[in-house]
């Protein structure tokens, strides 16, 4: 199958495959919460290569490399984080991220917990601005 023709699911299970250490297991278990946080997850590839989440809007981005699997949010800012989790891309007015290491362990509830917060947004946001979709 040529990759022109992989749908953005299949370029990201391609992605967690191309990695056999810690980094492909990382990104295939952030991706596990992402869709058990939000079941109606749309997944997209963009920018030559990097897995996004989408639901009313963008989630996050899932960025690898050498030494980190960075996850993006693209609202952090204006999301509630009371288990401390982004640890990256702290000082900007809009995006927050959560840089994992080797070895690093992912809290998963937590995890879920801001996603689920990052979904309500977007929803909120394009109920506001009278959008649909």
């Amino acid at each position: 199958m040529a990759d022109d023709n992989l749908t953005a699911s299949q370029r990201i299970d391609a992605r967690i495959a191309e990695f056999d250490d810690w980094r492909g297991e990382t990104l295939a278990q952030i991706r596990a919460v992402i869709k058990r946080a939000d079941p109606d997850v749309v997944e997209e590839w963009k920018w030559r290569g990097v897995p996004v989440w989408s639901h009313a809007g963008m989630i996050c981005t899932g960025e690898t490399y050498k030494t980190a699997v960075k996850m993006t949010f693209a609202k952090g800012a204006s999301l509630p984080d009371p288990s401390n989790l982004f640890n990256s891309s702290l000082e900007g007015n809009t995006r927050r991220a959560i840089d994992f290491h080797e070895g690093d362990a992912i809290e998963e509830e937590a995890l879920a917990a801001l996603i689920a917060s990052a979904v309500e947004l977007n929803l909120s946001s394009k109920s506001r601005s009278g959008k649909r979709g």
